[in-house]
C-alpha cells in the first residue's frame, strides 16, 4: 500500500554514485548559450462539497470522507498518487484536492486538470449512491470547482511554474504581480456577493502580495521554497491568486500567458536587459486586486502604481498612443505588447520548448481579448471567459424575471461550478455557447496516462505496476520507494527527464 512523504528540500541521496550535472544556464545566469524556455506546469485544485435533500445532513466532512472511502480501502490513506502521475488527497477543511502531474505544455496541464474533474466527479457520484442508501434517493452530492462558499470560506486553485533560480523574488513582486492581478480580465471566474457581482472569487480573501505565509495570511504568490527539483537551479513559483476555471480556454490562457511573461523576465536577466515591465510595479497590490475585481468595465478603476508617470510614458511610446489610464486593461496591453515584440526574436525557441501550444497564437488570442474589452464587446468573450459567461446568464435571468431573488442568483452561480450534479456549464457547452479545446477522448487519456516528457511518466508506470502487484510502496514528487516485499528506491530529481535510470529499472524489476 502506498505511503506519502514530504517532498520538500530534503537531501537527495545520489544512489548512482554520480552527482547530478547541471548546465551553466540551469545553475545561474549564463552567457554564450542559447536561451532555454522549457518549463514545468501544474495546477492544484481544492473542491468544495455539500449535500442537499430532505434527509441529508449538512456535513461536508461526511461527504468528503464518503468520497474517499474507496481510496482509503485501496491505499489505507486519503493521500495518494494515481497512475496518471497526479496526486489525489483530502486537504484541511474537508476539501478534496487534485494536483496535476508535471506537464511541459499548458495544453497538457489543461488535460490533466480536466482529468482531475473526471476523477473527482466519479468519486462524488459513487459516494452519492452509497449515501442515498442511508438518507434516501432525494439526496444529492454537490462538488464545486470554485473558490468560495456561502459561509465565507475560501479555498484555492494554485498554479505552479518551475522558474530559474536566478529570478529574484523582488522581480516577481514588482513585475509579475501586476500581470497576475490584471489578468483577471480573462481568468476571473465571477462571483455573486452581497455588494454585487465581482470578476474574481479570490480577491476578497487574499491578504498580501508575496509571502511565505500559509495559515496566518493568504498571499497572492507563496514563496515557500519547495522546488521539487534541483534547488540550486530552480524555484517553484506557487501562484495562489488565480480562480478555479470551468472554461478550458481560460485555464489554458492563464498558464500560457503567465509562461510567456516569465520567459521575458528570465531572458532579460540572462542578457542583462530591462524587461519592459519595470514601470508596472504597484504601490498597493491588495487594493489593486480588489479594485480590478469590482471594475466590470476592466478600464474604469485607476490603479495606484509606484511610478505612474513612467508607466504612462512607456504605454504611450509602446502601445500606439491608446490611453486607458492606469487601468487593468492598460496594464494588460503593456504586458501583451512587450511579449508580442519579444516573440519576434524568441518565438521559435519558445515554441520548441513547448508541445502543442504556439506562443504567437497565445498572443493573438490575448490581444483579441483586450481589443474586445476596449470596444466594450464583452458578449464576444462569453464563450471563453467564465465571469463574462456567468454574468450574461444572471443578467438574462434578471431581465426576464425582475423579481428574481438573490438566493436564486446565488444558486445559479454555484450550479455553474458543480461538476457532480450541476447543469449550467454543461448546458452552455452542449449548446455551443462555451468553447472547448479538448474532447472527451483526450480527457480520458489524461485520466489514464501521465503527460509525456516529464518524470510523471515514470511515476505513473511505477504506480500502475505497484498496484497490479499488490506491493507496499511510497511516493512523493521526487522519490519512488518500494517498501515490501523488498526495498528499492528511485530518485526523480529532474522533472524534465522521463528516461528510466538504473535505479528505476531495478525498482520495476522487483515488481515483476
Amino acid at each position: 500500500m502506498p505511503q506519502l512523504r514530504d517532498s520538500g528540500n530534503h537531501p537527495i541521496s545520489d544512489t548512482s554514485g554520480t552527482a547530478p550535472t547541471r548546465s551553466a544556464e540551469e545553475s545561474g545566469i549564463a552567457s554564450g548559450r542559447p536561451d532555454r524556455f522549457d518549463r514545468i506546469f501544474g495546477i492544484e485544485t481544492e473542491y468544495g462539497v455539500s449535500m442537499t435533500g430532505d434527509d441529508a445532513p449538512d456535513d461536508a466532512g461526511l461527504v468528503a470522507m464518503e468520497m474517499f472511502a474507496p481510496v482509503v480501502s485501496r491505499t489505507r490513506s486519503t493521500n495518494t498518487y494515481l497512475g496518471n502521475g497526479s496526486r489525489l488527497y483530502l486537504d484541511v477543511g474537508s476539501h478534496p484536492e487534485y494536483a496535476t502531474a508535471e506537464a511541459r505544455d499548458p495544453m497538457d496541464a489543461l488535460a490533466q486538470d480536466l482529468a482531475g474533474e473526471r476523477v473527482m466527479r466519479r468519486l462524488a457520484l459513487r459516494a452519492q449512491e452509497r449515501l442515498r442508501e442511508r438518507h434516501g434517493t432525494d439526496l444529492h452530492v454537490h462538488l464545486y470547482k470554485n473558490n468560495a462558499d456561502s459561509a465565507g470560506h475560501s479555498f484555492g486553485c494554485h498554479e505552479n511554474y518551475l522558474v530559474r533560480r536566478y529570478v529574484p523574488l523582488t522581480m516577481i513582486e514588482q513585475q509579475l504581480l501586476p500581470f497576475l492581478i490584471t489578468r483577471q480580465i480573462f481568468t476571473g471566474a465571477g462571483r455573486m456577493t452581497s455588494e454585487g457581482f465581482q470578476i474574481t472569487q479570490r480577491a476578497d480573501f487574499l491578504d498580501e502580495g508575496v509571502s511565505s505565509a500559509t495559515t496566518r495570511a493568504r498571499p497572492m504568490v507563496n514563496t515557500r521554497d519547495e522546488p521539487h527539483a534541483d534547488p540550486d537551479a530552480y524555484r517553484r513559483l506557487h501562484v495562489i491568486i488565480g480562480d478555479s476555471n470551468r472554461s478550458q480556454f481560460a485555464t489554458w490562457m492563464k498558464l500560457a500567458t503567465t509562461h510567456l511573461v516569465l520567459c521575458v523576465m528570465e531572458s532579460a536577466l540572462r542578457h542583462g536587459r530591462p524587461t519592459g515591465f519595470e514601470s508596472c510595479a504597484m504601490a498597493d497590490p491588495n487594493a489593486a486586486n480588489r479594485a480590478v475585481s469590482r471594475d466590470l468595465s476592466c478600464r474604469g478603476a485607476r490603479l495606484q502604481l509606484a511610478d505612474p508617470a513612467a508607466f504612462r510614458c512607456d504605454a504611450a511610446r509602446a502601445d500606439g498612443g491608446a490611453d486607458y489610464g492606469v487601468s487593468a486593461l492598460a496594464l494588460q496591453y503593456r504586458y501583451c505588447t512587450v511579449v508580442e515584440r519579444w516573440l519576434e526574436t524568441h518565438g521559435d525557441a519558445v515554441d520548441r520548448s513547448l508541445g502543442r501550444t504556439r506562443a504567437r497564437m497565445v498572443v493573438r488570442q490575448w490581444r483579441g481579448i483586450l481589443d474586445a474589452v476596449a470596444a466594450g464587446a464583452f458578449d464576444a468573450l462569453a464563450d471563453r471567459v467564465d465571469w463574462v459567461a456567468k454574468r450574461r446568464l444572471l443578467e438574462a435571468l434578471t431581465s426576464r424575471r425582475p423579481d428574481v431573488s438573490q438566493a436564486r442568483l446565488a444558486q445559479i452561480d454555484l450550479d455553474y461550478h458543480d461538476i457532480a450534479n450541476g447543469g449550467t456549464y454543461d448546458a452552455l457547452v452542449s449548446h455551443g455557447a462555451m468553447r472547448t479545446l479538448l474532447d472527451d477522448d483526450a480527457v480520458q487519456q489524461a485520466v489514464m496516462e501521465p503527460p509525456a516528457g516529464t518524470r510523471a511518466a515514470l511515476r505513473g508506470r511505477f504506480v500502475h505496476a505497484a498496484q497490479a502487484a499488490g506491493a507496499h510502496y511510497a511516493c512523493d514528487w521526487t522519490r519512488l520507494t518500494l517498501t515490501a516485499p523488498v526495498r528499492r528506491e528511485s530518485v526523480l530529481l529532474d522533472p524534465f527527464d522521463d528516461s528510466p535510470t538504473a535505479d528505476f529499472r531495478s525498482l520495476m524489476e522487483a515488481l515483476q
